[in-house]
């Protein structure tokens, strides 16, 4: 990696007004590692093109999307899908079907920001944005009828306190002020309802917009909280489902006993999710955490009911 670095840079150097020419790898890791490495991947920039393409390749629109849900585990998912040899994945979240702004630019920006891939690979791009929002459903069916669609879910009220989590430290980092959970979750006494984050775990409500255009067959649900102490189980399900070979294995994985969470091992190297995440959770009064399981209670019910699938939830 480190030639492939030093190339970049002398490239870079000799003339900044010629664009990067290096052929970029087949491996999506690699490349986003390789963009990360020269400060070009990020969601507001324009797309980061290579003038050359490994022979054999294209850049396709994705036949696979993960959708969602913010703070389910879509990060960790993509990562471990992309050990698989038939897969290539997009370096970063695009927010097309999801932001007017990027929606506007089109088909062809949207496919310009995906990777290279063979005939035989599936591409994949993931936004978890895409789950709660109101347009993503029909603008994807525009796209692409019959696109499988991937949505890692976890117990709501898990997925409240990561999501309370993440905005708490994002707004520490930038030195603004921050409220604790039970501020924002409880106002004049009662479970408030309006707040972004309890919205979000409303899984039946969003999966009602997506049933309209997609039928069930076409959405695989992948059990957040088994990925996280059994990677391997969920991902041969979706090997399954995406009609691949089987290819990812136990070895793939391996439990860092520091970070607290599984680790990915492929092509000789080993690799964890970002230190932001697994970032420690803050500790929830006990009469508050009744409060989400019974306001959640009925909508997974409901949720269950709609997708012929129950899963381990408060």
């Amino acid at each position: 990696m480190a030639v492939h670095l030093v190339s970049a840079f002398l490239l870079l150097t000799q003339c900044q007004a010629v664009p990067f020419d290096y052929p970029p790898p087949t491996n999506s890791s690699f490349l986003e590692g390789l963009q990360l490495d020269i400060g070009e991947i990020n969601n507001t920039s324009e797309p980061f093109l290579f003038s050359t393409q490994p022979p054999g390749t294209t850049r396709r629109t994705p036949q696979t999307i993960i959708i969602g849900v913010r703070k389910g585990g879509t990060r960790a998912l993509l990562e471990m899908l992309d050990i698989h040899p038939n897969i290539a994945v997009a370096a970063t979240e695009v927010h097309f079907f999801d932001w007017d702004e990027n929606y506007i630019k089109g088909i062809e920006w949207y496919r310009s920001l995906m990777p290279y891939s063979f005939e035989n690979q599936i591409t994949i791009e993931k936004t978890p944005g895409y789950f709660t929002s109101l347009q993503a459903p029909e603008r994807i069916h525009s796209m692409n009828s019959s696109i499988k669609l991937l949505l890692i879910l976890r117990d709501p009220t898990e997925r409240v306190i990561s999501d309370y989590t993440q905005v708490y430290y994002n707004r520490l980092e930038n030195h603004k002020p921050v409220q604790p959970f039970e501020g924002i979750v409880i106002k004049n006494g009662a479970l408030n309802t309006k707040y972004k984050a309890i919205q979000r775990s409303l899984y039946d409500v969003h999966m009602e917009r997506w049933l309209k255009y997609f039928n069930l067959n076409q959405i695989h649900i992948v059990d957040g909280n088994t990925l996280i102490k059994r990677p391997l189980t969920e991902l041969q399900k979706v090997e399954k489902f995406l009609n691949l070979p089987p290819r990812i294995v136990s070895s793939n994985f391996y439990f860092n006993q520091t970070k607290g969470f599984y680790c990915i091992r492929s092509d000789g190297r080993e690799r964890c999710l970002h230190e932001s995440k697994g970032r420690p959770h803050p500790v929830v009064n006990e009469t508050i955490l009744e409060q989400l399981y019974s306001y959640f209670r009925e909508h997974n019910q409901r949720f269950y009911q709609m997708v012929n699938q129950s899963f381990d939830w408060h």
